[in-house]
C-alpha cells in the first residue's frame, strides 16, 4: 500500500491540539490552563479562543479526531489491499502499530480522560471504535473461519491491548518496536488458528 505523507507545516489548530494532547497526557485534562498551553505553541492563552471554545472542545476533536482517523485509515486499507485476509490483516495491524507508536499521547489521553467528555462526544467515540473493531473482526473471521464471532473480537481488543500499551513501554528505537509489535499482533491471531 502506497501513502502520501503530508509535507506542508501543521496548520495553528494542529500545533495546539498536538500540544495540548502532550500537556493533558503528562499532567491531565484538569492539570493543565490554557494558558500553559497557550504558551506550549507561542500564542496568549486567551488566543486559543479563536480556534477553540476552551478545553472541553480540544479534548472532544483529540478523542473523536483519533477514533475518526483510525475508522478511516483501517476502511482504506481494507479498501486498497487485494481481498487476501492475510493482507488485509497485515494492514490493519501496521496502521494501528503506526497510532501506537505515533500518537502515544493520544492513547494515554483516552485511557484517563474519555469519561470527561460529554455524553453526545462520548458515544461518538464509542460507535466509531465499534465501527473499527467490526472492520478487524471481519478481516479476522475471513483469515480464521473457525474461530467464533465472540473469540474473533476477544482477540481483536487483546491485540488492541497489546498495542497500545506502548505509551507505558520503554522505548526500543522506533524501527526495532515496530518489528516486535508486528510479530506479536500476527502471534496473538495466529492462536486463533492453532488447535
Amino acid at each position: 500500500m502506497t501513502t502520501t505523507a503530508r509535507t506542508d507545516a501543521p496548520t495553528r489548530r494542529e500545533q495546539i491540539l498536538k500540544e495540548a494532547a502532550r500537556l493533558f497526557a503528562e499532567r491531565g485534562f484538569h492539570g493543565v490552563g490554557v494558558d500553559e498551553i497557550g504558551a506550549a505553541v507561542g500564542i496568549s492563552g486567551p488566543g486559543l479562543y479563536r480556534h477553540f471554545p476552551g478545553k472541553d472542545a480540544m479534548l472532544a476533536e483529540l478523542l473523536v479526531g483519533i477514533s475518526e482517523r483510525l475508522l478511516d485509515g483501517g476502511r482504506l486499507r481494507v479498501g486498497e489491499e487485494p481481498g487476501d485476509p492475510r493482507v488485509l490483516l497485515g494492514a490493519l495491524i501496521d496502521g494501528h502499530i503506526d497510532f501506537a507508536l505515533d500518537d502515544r499521547p493520544l492513547i494515554t489521553l483516552h485511557d484517563r480522560e474519555l469519561d470527561r467528555l460529554k455524553d453526545e462526544d462520548r458515544k461518538r467515540v464509542r460507535q466509531l471504535q465499534r465501527q473499527y473493531v467490526e472492520l478487524w473482526v471481519t478481516v479476522v473471521r475471513e483469515l480464521y473461519p473457525a474461530a467464533g464471532e465472540g473469540e474473533a473480537r476477544a482477540a481483536v481488543h487483546a491485540v488492541f491491548g497489546l498495542l497500545n500499551s506502548t505509551p507505558h513501554l520503554a522505548a526500543l528505537g522506533r524501527a526495532p518496536m515496530e518489528d516486535l509489535l508486528r510479530r506479536l499482533a500476527h502471534g496473538a491471531f495466529g492462536a486463533l488458528g492453532a488447535e
